[in-house]
């Protein structure tokens, strides 16, 4: 996909999403909450191999995203003769400013509302490193956390079930995020704070995910589809790419990847396309340079005001994750860095290939049409 089917996008091949793969092999399929590659009228939850849509209209839209817990625990207390799959999207750490006008956003779901009681609360929390400190930040901070607590809350609300009916004995849990979150240099960035995301996973016994532990090792959202593919003991479809993460959950290896790949497709702004190694990202953009501010919120109005948007910098971007890792100090055009650039445009070269990326000839995104 070149971008989100609420641009206009669609999956070329929808029998490759994962409820459709998973149910061609038995496995029972369901939906609650938001799911972004089902969009009507581009693509529809059914298109994607989800049998059950549990808070969803007759058109695959989701409906009242606050009812999203309740909805999954409704599906799991059901009678199930079959392996299942349910995907549950929840919204509460986006914010509300990126929902369209309606009915939808005046539900509590969203972050943009006072999450304190007085400003001394706010005042508490801290915002993310590379944002400055001050009261706006401060705030925005602390909605945001408000958020995230929502979110736990609701997410318990599911595991408990889980637990409570018997599944968490056979059932494989994933708990994540698709992007980072929708601040300055962030959200719709192929930075760290933009790529980075979420990631935990609960297993049974000998799964290797049984048991708390953290893992450095550099792992994508590719590595999900063939680790749920192991644990089901279903085999891995030819246009896989990522990999199974039990070995490195198990400790039979420390790395999977030398190299990640991250792409930014046509949101608001022109194509990016990244690789991370363990010490240096390589960003290459397209067009003239342009920072993209993801959705609004107090932050990102005041970044905005101050010319965020068109700070000067080149097509070309590499950071020394090291010595700079708030990727702040672009070293492309340094001498020192001339070898560090080369092996990083080669890594990118290569995957743009092997993946037959079009970029940078990206097509834009359809007008209204599937």
């Amino acid at each position: 996909m070149h971008g989100l089917v609420n641009g206009g996008y669609a999956l070329e091949n929808p029998s490759h999403h994962l409820a459709s793969y998973l149910s061609s092999y038995g496995y029972e399929t369901a939906l609650a909450g938001i799911q972004h590659e089902a969009k009507p009228p581009w693509s529809k939850p059914e298109e994607l191999g989800y049998q059950h849509w549990l808070n969803h209209n007759e058109d695959g839209t989701p409906v009242d995203h606050s009812l999203t817990p309740e909805a999954a625990v409704s599906y799991l207390e059901r009678s199930h003769d079959k392996p299942f799959f349910l995907s549950v999207g929840f919204v509460e750490t986006h914010r509300k400013s990126a929902v369209p006008e309606g009915e939808l956003r005046d539900l509590l779901y969203t972050y943009d509302k006072d999450a304190c009681d007085c400003e001394n609360q706010a005042n508490y929390c801290r915002p993310p490193a590379w944002m400055p400190d001050t009261p706006r930040t401060r705030r925005d901070w602390a909605n945001f956390l408000d958020g995230a607590r929502r979110l736990d809350a609701k997410a318990g609300t599911v595991l408990d079930a889980i637990e409570r009916l018997g599944y968490k004995s056979n059932t494989l849990i994933i708990l994540t995020t698709d992007h980072g979150i929708a601040w300055p240099g962030a959200k719709a960035n192929l930075t760290d704070a933009g790529i980075g995301v979420m990631l935990m996973i609960a297993g049974p016994e000998g799964s290797g995910f049984e048991a708390a532990k953290v893992i450095d090792g550099m792992v994508t959202h590719l590595d999900l589809y063939p680790t749920i593919c192991e644990s089901a003991g279903i085999p891995l479809p030819e246009w896989i790419q990522g990999r199974s993460l039990t070995p490195l959950a198990l400790g039979e290896v420390e790395t999977l990847h030398s190299a990640i790949f991250a792409e930014h497709g046509y949101e608001g702004h022109n194509p990016q396309r990244a690789v991370r190694t363990e010490r240096y990202k390589y960003i290459r953009r397209v067009g003239p340079p342009y920072y993209r501010i993801a959705d609004n919120g107090p932050a990102n109005e005041w970044f905005r005001e101050l010319g965020f948007s068109n700070q000067p910098d080149g097509n070309e971007l590499l950071y020394d994750l090291y010595f700079d890792p708030m990727e702040q100090n672009n070293i492309a055009s340094n001498p020192d860095y001339a070898e560090a650039l080369k092996e990083m445009s080669l890594y990118l070269d290569q995957w743009i290939q092997n993946t037959a990326d079009p970029f940078p000839n990206v097509p834009p995104p359809p007008k209204n049409s599937r």
